[in-house]
């Protein structure tokens, strides 16, 4: 199988699965049609993996969450709609131009209430969070970016309890971790073996299928 039908094939596998369990909405559909007219890049997670993402919030039973990586706020709509009504989440973007988009599109999906997304460098917004006694948190998703992972768990891990769920998307990256050449992919690598390797950690990567593969880490906090 060639190249290009792989890429066909990969494509299908994933619309299939996103028709059966993640059917579009119009607050979804709006927040893609916001962020593409505001020019933001095209890299939120699939609607199937949105789609997991929520259900590892209703799964895990998480009244509070962490995102590290805003966007244009389809992450966050999915995050929001499973906790219950006194759950919170907060957001964390760099770009203020990406926070106004991710704000506008939370607003119309009615989940305003229960989301914060906070401006600036996340490496400070975590030591704040940290200094402030914001955790810890029941769910962290880190979807920034790549070159920053490794950091962001060892921050991650300081904002979490035994049995906090930390989440890191684009972990296998088309398979380009194995033989990384290149400081995004070093440092997916890096960030995968901290996870396999802390004994703190109970962690395994899930292969996502969108137009190439890619994966979803999961790792459960056992002891801080």
């Amino acid at each position: 199988m060639d190249g290009d039908t792989t890429r066909r094939l990969l494509r299908d596998i994933d619309a299939y699965v996103a028709a059966l369990y993640a059917p579009p909405d119009e607050a979804l559909t709006a927040a893609l049609r916001e962020s593409e007219r505001a020019g933001l890049p095209s890299i939120n997670v699939s609607a199937s993996e949105g789609r997991l993402l929520q259900m590892l919030v209703e799964i895990s039973g998480a009244r509070r969450v962490l995102e590290i990586g805003t966007l244009g706020g389809y992450s966050a709509i999915h995050f929001a709609r499973a906790l219950p009504e006194d759950g919170a989440l907060i957001s964390l973007e760099l770009d203020e131009r990406h926070a106004e988009v991710a704000r506008r599109n939370v607003e119309r999906a009615g989940l305003s209430e229960r989301v914060q997304i906070r401006v600036g460098d996340a490496r400070d917004a975590l030591a704040g969070l940290v200094e402030n006694g914001e955790g810890p948190f029941d769910l962290i998703f880190i979807d920034a970016d790549k070159e920053g992972y490794p950091g962001y768990l060892d921050w991650s891990l300081r904002l979490s309890r035994p049995g906090t769920l930390i989440l890191g998307d684009n972990t296998i990256r088309g398979g380009s971790v194995i033989d990384p050449d290149d400081p995004s992919s070093r440092a997916m690598r890096e960030f995968n073996e901290k996870l396999a390797e802390d004994p703190r950690l109970s962690a395994l990567i899930v292969p996502l299928i969108r137009d190439r593969i890619d994966g979803l880490a999961i790792a459960r906090v056992m002891d801080v």
